[in-house]
């Protein structure tokens, strides 16, 4: 029960990680507001195991590209529970496209979900939490692609990249404020997600070349997060947790030319 008394809120929450992390927070204590933008019944069966475990949670369904609808989250999220203790910006969008072809509705639409969404969270959070005067804690997934120039994913490669150092300048700005900043790097995860860019055969076999031989779940994500939110982490802000199964190795680039 390490969050026990604490409030938490976790964008893109309905399915994926950001569902797994709302569980697990509301299974360590937490009251969970659930955001999510299309999912409904995902949504309702992340608050009913939220609920299970003893906690609260609150539904808000909304885009977190629109900045108003993000502060008036972290206001409702204070009016139903009474502070906002804990932040993790999920919420993600993600055209794959080579740059030439894009279609740039969808490059823009990845960015502003992608990156300002996570800006417009991380700040409106933030404030709360300065408000309240006795720190916090926010998490952002990002992702290998931050620093990996992965092909056909131009928008966001540069989203992930932004809000990387958004994070760690944010963190020394609020370390005074006692609020920690850390960002958290999934590799291939076995998400709903996926199955916009794979088939399941391609997800099997792929998950199979990778170097750990699977694809990670989004559990094994909630934990480090929950990690991240905790005092245990207490000594930490402005760092990068990396959990991949080791894609982002060195190594793992030559692995058919013999180099190490």
């Amino acid at each position: 029960m390490k969050f026990e008394g604490k409030n938490a809120i976790v964008t893109g929450a309905s399915k994926g990680i950001g569902r797994a992390v709302a569980v697990e927070l509301g299974r360590q204590g937490a009251n969970v507001c659930i955001n999510y933008f299309s999912s409904d019944v995902g949504a309702r069966e992340a608050a009913a195991e939220i609920e299970s475990f003893g906690q609260k949670a609150l539904l808000m369904q909304g885009d977190v590209s629109d900045q108003s609808f993000v502060e008036g989250m972290v206001a409702r999220t204070v009016e139903e529970f009474g502070s906002v203790d804990r932040y993790v910006s999920n919420a993600v969008y993600s055209d794959r496209e080579r740059m030439i072809d894009a279609n740039m509705d969808g490059f823009r639409r990845t960015i502003d979900v992608s990156m300002w969404g996570a800006f417009y969270g991380v700040r409106a959070s933030a404030q709360q939490m300065v408000k309240q005067g006795r720190g916090g804690a926010i998490t952002v997934i990002s992702s290998p692609h931050a620093v990996i120039a992965i092909p056909t994913a131009m928008a966001y490669n540069m989203a992930k990249a932004a809000i990387d150092h958004m994070s760690r300048t944010a963190a020394i700005e609020l370390a005074e404020h006692r609020v920690r900043v850390n960002v958290v790097h999934p590799g291939w995860i076995d998400t709903p997600g996926e199955r916009k860019f794979f088939s399941e055969d391609a997800i099997e076999v792929g998950g199979q070349k990778l170097p750990w031989g699977r694809m990670g779940t989004p559990e094994e994500i909630a934990k480090c997060v929950a990690f991240t939110l905790s005092d245990d982490a207490d000594y930490m802000t402005g760092s990068t947790m990396t959990i991949d199964g080791g894609v982002s190795l060195p190594w793992w680039s030559n692995r058919d030319s013999g180099e190490m």
